[in-house]
């Protein structure tokens, strides 16, 4: 990565987020916010909401993403990059169209986005894009200056994303059982998505069976396989699994659900497992709830010997990461290039989502691509 510390011509830098709960009288609100627009009644809200009451109605997404926004700044401010880093959400406070509309007031003009999802797909790429252009809307429909925002390329296999998961899975490797260790199996954990958004998943050219969402994964896995070969000597079978799904049953998601896979393991009399859920930037609830106690209930009832491997979080090496990743984008957009970091097969992503990339469930504006109508 280059030395450069210029940011220009950014002015700030945005953490995207989806949001979460910070009580109980937050769960059902919440919840109609991430379903606007389908007509699910309150009583079924309360239902889908179980999850977050069983943790006292709190996602434990806004801290780590205020642990996120420290160790961010605090990486900055040690690499001399001077360069205000900013926190909103898509479903809850602090609310996107909030934080933009404060980042307008404070000058903010050109804008790097970091979204907390890594992988290309409808909901964790297009849509936040979307809930962009929402929010950039408002902002000119109230009159106030509609700054430029650029989304960061998607970051699964850069090098400060990929180690410390390998880092973690070593760890869970650890501390199991000696005696089941060496036979244990890597189960690679992401969120299901119906089929049909996997197939037409990042841009055309990648579109197909699994598209990029599919693709990313296994590379990912792949690396993180071989990282821990280097370092243990042996070579864990292993398998990219889903968890997490929703929506109606009779439309296709990605598969097997990690219990379903769990029970398999057991049945071919696998001794051990560890769930290392790649999928994930941080110990959300979707974490918490289908991989610590949903998917760990399962095995225990297996009497299954089973490890969760840690996400990212606020790994230093994350944070080190988004600087370079702003650093590498700042310099090509004053045409300048530079090193792209990027582990496996695939190579770095793009800069700007082009036209049939992720495509949407309706018609709907996004920002910060190449079709979008805020350049």
């Amino acid at each position: 990565m280059s030395d450069l510390r210029d940011p220009a011509p950014y002015d700030a830098l945005l953490l995207l987020s989806f949001g979460g709960p910070e009580g109980p009288d937050d769960v059902v609100p919440f919840l109609a916010n991430v379903t606007r627009g389908r007509g699910i009644p309150e009583e079924r809200l309360k239902e889908v909401g179980k999850h977050y009451f069983l943790f006292g109605g709190v996602s434990p997404i806004n801290a780590q993403n205020r642990a996120l926004l420290d160790a961010l700044r605090k990486d900055f401010a040690e690499h001399g990059l001077e360069l205000p880093v900013y926190w909103g959400n898509r479903n809850w406070a602090p609310y996107l169209t909030d934080t933009l509309r404060e980042m307008a007031s404070d000058g903010c003009r050109r804008i790097a986005v970091l979204a907390t999802s890594a992988y290309a797909s409808y909901s964790g790429c297009r849509q936040y894009r979307e809930n962009l252009a929402e929010s950039l809307a408002a902002l000119e429909a109230e009159g106030l200056p509609v700054p430029r925002v650029d989304k960061l390329r998607h970051y699964f296999n850069h090098p400060g994303f990929v180690k410390p998961m390998v880092d973690g899975v070593l760890a869970s490797l650890a501390d199991l059982p000696e005696d089941v260790r060496a036979g244990a199996h890597l189960a690679f954990t992401t969120h299901s998505i119906p089929v049909s958004a996997a197939d037409t998943s990042g841009p055309v050219e990648a579109h197909g069976d699994g598209g990029a969402y599919v693709a990313e994964h296994l590379d990912v896995a792949r690396l993180i396989v071989d990282a821990v070969r280097e370092e243990t000597g042996v070579e864990y079978p292993w398998q990219l699994v889903y968890q997490s799904r929703s929506g109606a049953p009779h439309i296709p998601w990605l598969e097997p659900d990690i219990c379903d896979h769990l029970e398999a393991l057991h049945a071919d009399g696998v001794p051990a497992v560890v769930m290392a859920p790649i999928g994930f930037v941080s110990d959300h609830m979707e974490v918490l709830y289908d991989l610590d106690t949903e998917a760990t209930a399962k095995a225990a009832e297996l009497g299954l010997p089973v490890r969760r491997s840690a996400t990212v979080g606020a790994d230093p090496r994350f944070a080190a990461a988004v600087r370079e990743l702003v650093l590498e984008r700042a310099a090509t957009e004053r045409g300048q290039g530079g090193e792209r970091c990027a582990l496996g097969a695939l190579g770095p992503g793009h800069d700007l989502c082009p036209v049939g990339c992720c495509p949407a469930r309706a018609l709907k504006p996004a920002a910060a691509g190449a079709d979008s109508p805020y350049a």
